[in-house]
């Protein structure tokens, strides 16, 4: 907070003059950390010279203390407010605020020196004045001042502005001119509350970057001040307009005061290790003390929180996408909810066939389903109808094919999973007192054969041709626990495939596990691609059982926990320990955009007791707790940058003669090899911004703000981790740059790996389907069941797959996650202004974005060689999740591997790479 220190003036008392000027400008010889004085502080301006004023005030006039006399000029300043869609800034009601406005008090600024006064060695007088109401421009609204410079007051080093309004106001920034090294420009960007709300005045520091030790002595203390006011103090429930970063464990996921089974296990301590989110201060449940209690708001720092244009977008493609899910569900929802599709025509129907609604009944929900439904009709948008994705209108049957199957845990949603067969023969880790036998059934027999004679399973596993998906021992703890749930099957799995000499991965083998229940053993079989009928159905069954596996863990660990969890903490550290001036808070604010916000709707909405991942995908209640599991047995630190998780999955081995030094142990891998440009470009542009602003080592050790935040990260935010010996140390300018990269390598690269191709590849559910409703044909079948598939076996897959509501349901939110947004922002496009004021980091930012141009090139041409056949051929999507430009629509028929591309349109494009993970 802060808090004022009144200091007395030294001076006799002279003459008390009346003051009723009604301008708003005026000079005061405060010190800058008297901030919440109530006396007004004002000037007496005769031509060139300023009276220093000391103010005292009585109910109806100003007196004015006369001193000492000195040169001054006069200057100006701007502040620029943005205006919502709807044509305020602040959502006022008009009234006392348009009369504020009218009178000329609206904002007061404090502009404040940045260096002490040499003579004293304390704080100079502050220039303080009430901005006026000026004019509207291109949807901003300016506030002008007018205000006289002490000759020696020097460089400006802040500003402090009291919202004179009742409701809040968003500052994008501040021009000011007239002092002696002409204009200075202060990029706020920020909601600045009410003093209604908060009497504490804002702050907002120049932008130049400066490291602690090098803080100009006149805002040293508001630079302490600032962060002591982020950390809050740790206790009341958050506001609305509070800017408070602080810890809590995930306590707010259950709903245990609601109807039903809500409660959840806490994440976040010894039994369920987490990351910590940020605090809201909730009351805690009432049947439930562990538990927060829920609520209709959910606080996020006020500057985390999504734009106006974000979030309008945000909550029209919403509307627009539940009604696409409720609506085709509708009858199914009234009739049975776990009615499934009859045959594989009733799915395509959900992209072609317009629905007929039924009369709808009075209840509030249909009500406003109708209202919604009339609302959006009105905009002559479909709301019948899902858009066909992309994958499906490439191959309408590549779902179907073994080489689809493969190709995608190279080039698909869920590139971080396959891993190098390092031992033979595989073996589980787990308890076999409490799993079954440990040994595979996947015999060295059984693979030679599938290789036909190709070589043995030694030499394969000696060249590096066999890999695998495991997740074996992650789900056989859960798998009992699990089947007792109604509608969803687990096993664990492992899957094998074998690498081609053409350099495709082919499907070897799918081994499902059951462990042991009650007076059953445990049950395991291996399946494999075969060439008679009923071998066939069932290795398409068990692959919808591996792809259920796979989408649960892709949406849990490598999407939800590996960059949405796993940042908050980096993001609250960031706020709390590092000052806004300082030049890391600086290079990685826009890599942090809405990231809190959406976190805070995911909690509310999808990975919430009963939400959409919980109703919809196969760990059901127990899908956060497997995250936290997941989060114990792999999530480390040093393996979050990309060349370091190759190394360990086997991926890419070190080579200095390789290209980014590293050779890939698949060359035809999509996502590595453009991401380890990306990689390379993100960590090129670090260096030249930490060597910067640290070319000397002992600046890293002496940065108090930076040995704080990384420290605050290791053992606060990441806390249940903090005594692992992996944690990368802090001592020298490489360190940071490493830890730096891998931060934003995780919110931009990786996120858009995962994310923005969800519906282009599972928007066609069949081909990455969520849940397995039915166990193995082959499990424990009684007689009829296994002469029911016999007689229909696509029943039985169809079975297996999720059930109407259920796909609608989850495609609708990929639909939403899918899509960029109008002011979506990516790296390399637009510069921020902290760095463009600084010509070394403009130059080096200037190289950034030329090298992100030049990947667009080569995925484009990587895309076209026909050489590459996991991302090129007849029907195959052509990878461009990590292109960093996204444009509307598609081009040819042959979709690239393009989700790490850096620019793009709004809306659904599976390409372009954001700054932060904002969706």
């Amino acid at each position: 907070m802060l808090r004022p220190q009144l200091q007395q003036s030294s001076q006799s008392t002279k003459t008390l003059i009346p003051y009723w000027n009604t301008k708003p400008l005026f000079f005061a010889s405060f010190p800058i950390n008297i901030l919440n004085n109530k006396n007004l502080r004002v000037n007496k301006k005769k031509k060139n010279f300023i009276t220093k004023a000391v103010v005292s005030s009585t109910e109806n006039s100003t007196y004015v203390q006369s001193s000492n006399i000195e040169k001054s000029t006069s200057g100006k300043a701007i502040v620029i407010v943005q205006r919502t869609v709807g044509g305020t800034n602040f959502s006022f009601t008009r009234g006392l605020d348009d009369i504020g406005d009218l009178f000329g008090r609206s904002l007061l600024l404090s502009i404040v020196a940045a260096e002490l006064d040499p003579k004293t060695g304390i704080e100079k007088p502050i220039v303080e004045g009430f901005a006026r109401r000026g004019r509207d421009v291109d949807g901003n609204r300016e506030y002008e001042v007018e205000f006289v410079i002490p000759e020696d007051f020097g460089d400006v080093g802040a500003i402090l502005i009291e919202n004179q309004h009742r409701k809040q106001m968003y500052v994008k920034n501040i021009v000011i001119d007239g002092f002696v090294h002409g204009k200075v420009e202060i990029t706020c960007n920020s909601w600045v509350h009410s003093k209604y709300d908060n009497p504490d005045k804002r702050i907002f520091f120049t932008n130049k970057s400066y490291l602690p030790s090098q803080t100009p002595s006149g805002v040293k203390k508001l630079r302490e001040t600032e962060l002591v006011t982020l950390r809050g103090d740790g206790f009341g429930e958050r506001k609305i307009f509070e800017r408070i970063y602080d810890y809590d464990v995930y306590n707010d996921i259950g709903d245990p005061d609601g109807d039903g089974d809500g409660k959840r296990p806490v994440l976040g301590g010894k039994e369920l290790p987490y990351p910590r989110r940020c605090r809201t201060g909730r009351p805690r449940s009432e049947k439930d003390p562990l538990s927060e209690s829920k609520s209709d708001f959910t606080y996020v720092p006020r500057d985390e929180a999504f734009s106006e244009v974000k979030s309008l977008s945000f909550s029209g493609n919403t509307i627009y996408a539940v009604l696409h899910a409720i609506v085709p569900g509708l009858q199914s929802i009234i009739t049975d909810p776990e009615l499934g599709f009859p045959h594989f025509p009733a799915i395509d129907s959900i992209y072609n066939v317009e629905v007929e609604l039924p009369a709808l009944q009075t209840n509030s929900l249909f009500s406003i389903i109708r209202r919604l439904i009339r609302a959006i009709s009105e905009t002559r948008k479909d709301v019948l109808l899902f858009r066909t994705p992309e994958f499906l209108e490439r191959d309408k049957f590549a779902w179907f094919r073994d080489v689809e199957f493969a190709r995608q845990t190279l080039a698909g949603l869920n590139p971080y999973s396959i891993r190098l067969v390092r031992e033979w023969p595989l073996k589980s880790k787990l308890d076999p007192e409490v799993y079954g036998p440990p040994e595979s059934e996947i015999t060295k027999e059984l693979i030679e054969l599938e290789i036909g004679g190709f070589m043995t399973v030694e030499e394969a596993v000696h060249q590096k041709k066999l890999f695998i998906l495991d997740y074996h021992d992650l789900l056989l703890p859960y798998v009992n626990k699990v089947n007792e749930l109604k509608g969803t099957v687990l096993y664990g799995s492992r899957t094998l495939f074998f690498l081609t000499p053409n350099g495709t991965l082919r499907p070897l083998t799918i081994e499902l596990t059951r462990p042991p229940i009650d007076d059953k053993p445990q049950w395991k079989q291996v399946y494999c691609p075969t060439w008679y009928a009923t071998g066939a159905w069932l290795w398409r069954i068990a692959k919808a059982h591996v792809l259920a596996h796979d989408s649960g863990y892709h949406q849990l660990v490598s999407h939800w926990l590996r960059t949405h969890c796993c940042t908050e903490p980096y993001i609250i550290a960031s706020n709390r320990q590092l000052s806004a001036m300082h030049p890391i808070y600086r290079l990685l604010f826009p890599h942090f955009r809405y990231t809190m916000e959406i976190n805070g709707t995911a909690r509310e909405a999808l990975i919430n007791a009963n939400g959409v991942i919980e109703s919809s995908f196969s760990p059901g209640k127990y899908s956060m707790e497997l995250s936290s599991v997941a989060y114990d047995l792999e999530w480390r630190f040093d393996r979050e940058a990309l060349p370091e998780d190759l190394i360990s999955r086997g991926l890419a081995e070190e080579d200095p003669n390789a290209p980014y030094g590293l050779r890939l142990t698949i060359e035809d891998y999509p996502f590595a090899s453009d991401g380890l440009v990306l990689w390379d470009i993100l960590k090129q542009w670090v260096t030249n911004y930490v060597n910067h602003y640290y070319p000397h080592t002992n600046l890293i050790e002496s940065d108090e703000e930076l040995q704080a935040w990384w420290s605050e990260i290791k053992n606060v935010g990441h806390g249940d981790k903090k005594d692992e010996p992996w944690w990368p140390e802090l001592n020298t300018p490489n360190d940071l740059i490493g830890i730096v990269t891998t931060i934003i390598w995780v919110t931009s690269g990786h996120h858009a790996a995962v994310n923005f191709g969800q519906y282009s590849y599972a928007g066609y559910f069949p081909n990455r389907p969520t849940i397995a409703r039915s166990k193995m044909p082959t499990e424990d079948p009684t007689d009829e069941e296994w002469e029911d598939f016999l007689n229909k076996p696509e029943e039985a897959l169809l079975k297996c797959f999720p059930s109407q509501l259920q796909a609608t349901k989850v495609i609708a939110v990929l639909d939403v996650l899918s899509n960029h947004s109008p002011d979506e922002e990516y790296v390399g496009t637009n510069i921020e202004p902290f760095w463009k004021d600084e010509p070394v980091i403009n130059a080096a930012f200037e190289v950034f974005s030329g090298k992100l141009k030049e990947l667009e090139g080569i995925i484009d041409a990587r895309n076209a060689d026909c050489n590459l056949k996991n991302r090129n051929g007849a029907g195959v999507m052509p990878y461009e999740l990590l292109k960093p430009f996204s444009e509307p629509g598609i081009t040819g028929k042959v979709m690239p591997y393009e989700l790490l591309k850096p620019f793009s349109e709004p809306g659904i494009t599976g390409k372009g790479v954001p700054y932060s993970i904002s969706i």
